[in-house]
């Protein structure tokens, strides 16, 4: 049996952290917190780096949760009630320093806030691949989203598809979609400089106006209403947009008349929160590892733009909720990071 080993030259000099709460909409604040002994089956681990996923965390961060959906959106590692004051966030990486020999030393991806060090159950944490830097492990959590994405999705051999929504989760289904034979595959997005990133991919790019219709499947996640309706112009008749795009409190009107019976078209969601029932035999662990299995590929290092270090967050926040730092992945960088 596996006895909680401990690094003599790794052990923190105390059991203190740092932790990034959103006191209130809007704004948010570093807290200092006390941890635990970690016990038997749990893990100390200190933080590399963490990920700021733009599209979910900024609607956090802006209060934006609908109250019929603070069940559904709590992060696995939560604290505190939406809409504040909560410590929220679930891209981490960082190395294991306590817990089972066959971890200490690890580095390992969690689904757990921005916290300077964290213990949680061994079981919550999954190695990454030696051939994975630490720094791209942080997309693990959107990688598996796309997994999830693509699992509903089913595409086939030689599919006609649109990927409508140039952010971290659109670039992420995209390049999956890239390794795919035979299939005509464009990213598209109202925003022009998405065109790099998708070049970095190895994936074609298009405006709204000018995407390549008659496709077997769009897989929307721009979060937009009008990306929604130019996801079912794109699509051959019997053709199925998987959305992606969490909305939030926000209302969205589909012009769900016009062809959209008599080309008999279907709109498919598609949640991570649930491993697709099209993948039934595999578990949460299963997707996660195969998520970080995908992530060798350097060209995924396109879809981190941009990085802080933690103390910086109750300023970097704002900014990437107003959009003044455009950002897909913007990783945080803590002080042990290398």
């Amino acid at each position: 049996m596996d006895r909680t080993a401990r690094s003599r030259e790794n052990r923190p000099a105390n059991r203190s952290a740092r932790a990034f709460w959103l006191s209130s909409p809007g704004r948010g604040e570093i807290r200092e917190l006390g941890l635990p002994e970690p016990e038997e089956g749990e893990v100390l681990v200190r933080a590399l780096y963490s990920g700021v996923s733009r599209g979910t965390e900024t609607l956090v961060f802006r209060g934006g949760v609908p109250a019929g959906q603070y069940g559904v959106m709590r992060a696995p590692f939560q604290d505190g009630d939406f809409p504040a004051p909560v410590k929220y966030g679930y891209l981490s990486v960082g190395v294991v320093e306590e817990g089972p020999r066959r971890l200490v030393g690890r580095t390992v991806f969690c689904l757990y806030p921005h916290q300077t060090r964290y213990v949680v159950p061994a079981g919550a944490v999954t190695p990454v691949p030696d051939a994975v830097p630490a720094g791209r492990a942080v997309l693990a959590g959107t990688v598996e989203t796309a997994v999830n994405a693509l699992w509903d999705a089913a595409p086939l051999v030689g599919d006609r598809i649109a990927v409508v929504g140039g952010g971290m989760v659109g670039c992420s289904v995209a390049a999956l979609l890239a390794r795919f034979p035979g299939v005509r595959l464009q990213l598209v997005d109202a925003d022009p400089a998405r065109a790099r990133i998708a070049a970095a991919l190895g994936v074609g790019f298009a405006a709204p106006g000018d995407a390549l219709g008659d496709c077997d499947l769009v897989v929307h996640a721009s979060a937009t209403e009008a990306g929604l309706t130019r996801s079912l112009e794109l699509l051959a008749p019997e053709g199925t947009v998987v959305e992606l795009s969490w909305y939030g409190d926000r209302k969205v009107t589909l012009p769900l008349g016009e062809a959209f019976h008599s080309r008999r078209l279907t709109v498919r969601s598609s949640q991570v929160g649930t491993v697709s029932p099209r993948r039934a035999s595999r578990s949460y662990a299963d997707r996660l590892a195969l998520a970080l299995d995908l992530l060798t590929d350097p060209a995924l290092d396109a879809l981190i733009t941009g990085e802080s270090a933690f103390e910086e967050l109750p300023d970097v926040m704002p900014a990437l909720a107003s959009g003044e730092i455009p950002a897909l992945c913007h990783r945080v960088r803590y002080p042990d990071a290398v």
